[in-house]
């Protein structure tokens, strides 16, 4: 934990709030590399981690999506262990729903 992680307050509900953690590249890149190789865990599992890991109530789903799409792109991290080919987000990957699970088959 080199790096400091933003954390932003939000409301939730209509009395009650959270801190959002608003992670970097560099921290969704670790969590893909820290993920099981040649199967698919849960997108939601590793924003829960992700939260804990740097102490806050919930991590930012929408900054996670824009780096794995970017992730895709520049193959900097195994984006296809957390990306469910069978889900619509699957598409905005590089090489789409067919690279996912090609590179999941080719780590197994």
């Amino acid at each position: 934990m080199d790096e400091l992680p933003v954390i932003k307050t939000r409301r939730k509900g209509r009395s009650s709030t959270q801190s959002m953690l608003i992670p970097n590249e560099e921290m969704v890149a670790r969590a893909l590399w820290a993920a099981p190789p040649g199967r698919l865990s849960d997108i939601t599992d590793v924003r829960k981690a992700l939260a804990r890991q740097y102490g806050a109530d919930a991590c930012c789903p929408v900054t996670v999506q824009r780096h794995l799409v970017q992730i895709s792109q520049s193959g900097a991290a195994p984006f296809w262990r957390i990306v469910d080919p069978d889900r619509p987000f699957a598409r905005r990957m590089s090489g789409g729903a067919e690279r996912i699970r090609e590179r999941l088959a080719d780590e197994k």
